[in-house]
């Protein structure tokens, strides 16, 4: 239970964070369709560990097996089997932790829920399952790139800093910085914040803003499968993921509806809202708009301080954590969101093609 995302297009992932591999199985696909296997690599290097000062020194290749589903290069319509291994874990480096509720982890909430844990690493609720989630966003994209619709992710905001320009006078396509910001002095600003967090043995949040461009009219469906509800779906089961909210998002609250209405104009030979308050979605269908959502995520909840905490027998404790761990994770869910975004048009795209004549 709990273990796929999807209804047409569909994925179920497996592993722990520190057993011999991580992987998936993608079903839904359908054949014919080119696939780079070297496109899925390079996004799973966007998102891989020990690439820069700023993550977890953990080093992992993070190198894809494709098992099943491909025969010279196009997927045949049959399950995508894939793995990747892990090199790269130090399960001693837990030990000390087997019988501790680490603060704000999953640790006593999935003991009480299984009745055991795999303290490695966290296990199944470690980050390290978004492997797999990268893996099936990257053949959604490449999906999605027939239609020539575009994802776009990038970091927004790290602690107190915040980009403070649209997406819109920005050159989100390519970012060259490990923060995965596209303005180079806020870049700047936020990985000096980060070298002061780590200095200080703390951690600190932030937010992941995404863009899709190109997108189709009428995508989504009614009531219970909203295009935002899905979405919102998707991206709060990202590990960390503490908010959502699209176009306007909470400002919305502060507004009058002649503020935020979007009213509707003739544009490029199609009937088109005239601002983009809704962020691309108006009843809970796609209006042929950017869609445009933010994602915030909480503080890494190891940190190299000492805090109190009890055993699994109640007994109270100081915990001093050790390990290797990210002081934050928002630049490395940038991809993460990426995938989750690709997977869920898929299946609004596919979903579509049945709903109608």
């Amino acid at each position: 239970m709990g273990n796929s995302f999807g209804t047409i297009y569909k994925l179920s992932s497996f592993g722990e964070s520190h057993g011999p591999a991580v992987g998936g199985v993608i079903e839904g696909c359908p054949a014919g369709l080119e696939i780079s296997v070297e496109k899925i690599q390079a996004e799973l290097n966007r998102r891989r560990p020990g690439q820069n000062a700023l993550s977890t020194p953990r080093n992992e290749a993070d190198s894809v097996e494709i098992l099943s589903g491909l025969f010279e290069g196009k997927t045949t319509g049959m399950p995508i089997g894939f793995i990747v291994r892990n090199t790269d874990h130090n399960s001693s480096a837990y030990e000390h932790l087997k019988d501790t509720y680490r603060p704000s982890h999953a640790d006593y909430t999935w003991q009480q829920k299984y009745g055991l844990r795999d303290y490695r690493g966290g296990g199944r609720s470690s980050a390290r399952e978004h492997i797999s989630r990268v893996v099936a966003g990257a053949v959604a994209k490449q999906f999605l790139a027939l239609k020539d619709i575009k994802i776009n992710a990038y970091t927004s905001q790290i602690g107190d800093i915040t980009l403070p320009i649209s997406y819109k006078e920005l050159n989100i396509e390519t970012i060259d910085n490990p923060i995965n910001c596209p303005d180079a002095a806020i870049a700047e600003q936020m990985m000096e914040l980060l070298k002061t967090v780590r200095a200080e043995g703390d951690s600190v949040g932030g937010c992941v803003s995404c863009v899709v461009r190109n997108m189709p009219v009428g995508l989504g469906e009614p009531v219970f499968d909203k295009l935002q509800a899905r979405l919102a779906f998707a991206m709060m089961g990202i590990n960390a993921a503490k908010g959502f909210e699209y176009g306007d998002g909470f400002a919305v609250a502060a507004m009058r509806g002649s503020e935020h209405n979007d009213t509707f104009t003739l544009k490029a030979g199609r009937i088109a809202p005239l601002t983009n308050h809704s962020g691309g979605i108006q009843g809970g269908v796609s209006n042929g708009e950017d869609i445009f959502f933010k994602v915030a995520f909480k503080p890494v909840p190891t940190i190299m301080r000492e805090q109190q905490t009890v055993t699994m027998q109640g007994e109270p404790l100081t915990l001093q954590a050790g390990g290797r761990h990210d002081v934050c994770v928002v630049h490395r869910a940038v991809p993460v969101v990426e995938a989750m975004t690709a997977m869920v048009l898929m299946d609004a795209l596919l979903a579509d093609k049945i709903g109608k004549i």
